[in-house]
């Protein structure tokens, strides 16, 4: 059976609040209240080059300090805010003394038109401010909805632990050379490949501050994308076996420059969240006895989606380069000639094994790994495995595929010498939140199957080396 790729539209999640990142040099903005969390907002709104007015009966020593500041535009007003404040302002942000006049000021401030933050109050807040990672002009903002700042200022410490601050001087050079891109009228895919080479870079140099070499890279970029505009590629990427947290950064980094993502039925949606939001999602899914699409017809999707210019992702479960048809597919992009590349992903027998806890190497059990498939091209297990290879009590095997032929396999074995007793364990959705382990024998695992509706993508491991698992 076979059907055609679909077009599966990105979808947005429902977001608690809409993450914007306003511009506010040279508008007047307005604080109400000189507490220290009013003046750390003043502060905060300052730096952002806005002309910060504090109303406040009296300032501390803090307040007098800010204003004094040399570079910073804010001033203190020592007196009780009125309605009059109100008009003009780009933003108000207050910390008041009570509910009620919480209330007040935030129907005046709606009235004038001006979006409010009541600090601590957020049933009168039309805004709230995040977590800031500051490598500006690249700023990360987190937001909780104001349900746990804490847990929003944890995520901001590890982004700080994992964004170099090199950065800074990368996103300087980006908006200082961006003119040079602009002005040579480069269609998208071309301007996106020009700046995929300058991310690409500060990837590498993370420390590194963009100097003339790098200006010099950036043009000769740019000719060779208006020399040769439009050069499409496909990336075979490894997705692993379920958890999007096994996926590569080079993965990441593929799914996030990708124009169209052609992926399998199993691909978890948590990988695939990934992707950049623009990028066009095609289902290609290939599952053994069901509808399924023909490979001819994803090999031709493939090439001719890059011969149009477009950066193609094949997201494939696990690593492509075991069992996943990559051989194929590398060998029609170089027939149709289109760059391919392959990022390898955590194939589905590391992904159970780490699940369980066990080396698939034991030192003191298996000199030997071995990984077969139990499904050849005529959909039924394959003529030629060497069975007493897989007998041998020295060996881990993993096999892929298996579940529709477990009766034949395990009769195999058992007819090629193998032990009745040879611990064998059936994983499946390995290292998904719904996965399920059984622990059996070779002799008992066609029972497993037949006892329990395991309906997903299974892996089973024998050998004595899973003795050491825990139940």
């Amino acid at each position: 059976m076979s059907r055609s790729p679909i077009l599966q539209p990105a979808r947005i999640a429902p977001l608690a609040v809409l993450p914007v990142f306003y511009r506010l040099s040279g508008k007047p903005v307005l604080v109400i209240g000189a507490t220290p969390g009013a003046v750390w907002k003043a502060e905060l709104l300052a730096s952002t080059g806005a002309h910060v007015t504090v109303i406040a009966p009296q300032a501390d020593a803090s307040l007098v300090e800010l204003c004094a500041r040399e570079g910073v535009h804010l001033n203190h007003l020592a007196r009780a805010w009125s309605e009059s404040d109100l008009t003009g302002a780009a933003l108000i942000v207050a910390d008041v003394a009570d509910d009620q006049e919480a209330q007040r000021l935030a129907l005046l401030a709606r009235k004038a038109g001006t979006p409010v933050n009541i600090i601590d109050r957020p049933d009168f807040c039309d805004f709230q401010f995040g977590s800031i990672v500051n490598r500006s002009p690249l700023v990360v903002g987190i937001s909780t909805d104001g349900a746990v700042p804490v847990f929003g200022q944890a995520i901001r410490a590890r982004i700080e632990m994992l964004l170099p601050a090199g950065f800074q001087k990368w996103a300087e050079a980006a908006r200082n050379w961006r003119p040079l891109v602009q002005a040579r009228g480069l269609s998208l895919h071309a301007r996106r490949a020009v700046w995929d080479r300058f991310v690409a870079a500060a990837f590498r140099k993370p420390d590194h501050a963009p100097d003339e070499e790098d200006r010099i890279a950036l043009l000769a970029s740019i000719e060779e994308q208006a020399r040769a505009p439009g050069q499409g590629s496909v990336t075979l990427v490894g997705a692993g076996p379920g958890d999007p947290e096994l996926l590569t950064l080079k993965a990441v980094r593929a799914l996030q420059a990708a124009d169209v993502i052609l992926h399998d039925d199993l691909v978890s949606p948590e990988v695939l969240d990934f992707a950049r939001r623009e990028a066009e999602r095609i289902i290609t899914g290939k599952r053994g006895h069901r509808p399924s699409c023909k490979q001819d017809d994803i090999n031709a999707l493939m090439v001719t989606l890059a011969r149009e210019g477009k950066r193609v992702v094949r997201l494939k479960g696990g690593d492509p380069l075991v069992f996943g048809r990559a051989g194929e597919e590398i060998a029609a992009c170089r027939a149709g000639g289109v760059p391919v590349e392959v990022i390898p992903g955590v194939t589905a027998a590391s992904g159970a094994a780490a699940s369980l806890g066990v080396s698939l190497t034991h030192r003191d059990h298996a000199r030997r790994l071995q990984y077969i498939t139990a499904h050849a091209k005529n959909g039924k297990l394959p003529d030629d495995l060497d069975w007493k290879a897989l007998a041998d009590p020295s060996a881990t095997t993993a096999i892929y595929m298996g579940k529709l032929v477990v009766d034949e396999v395990s009769s195999n074995l058992l007819a090629a010498g193998i032990a009745s007793d040879t611990p064998a364990i059936i994983v499946e959705y390995a290292t998904y939140s719904r996965e399920r382990r059984f622990h059996t024998t070779i002799a008992a695992m066609a029972s497993v199957f037949a006892a329990n509706d395991l309906d997903g993508p299974c892996i089973i491991l024998f050998g004595w080396a899973m003795s050491e698992a825990a139940p």
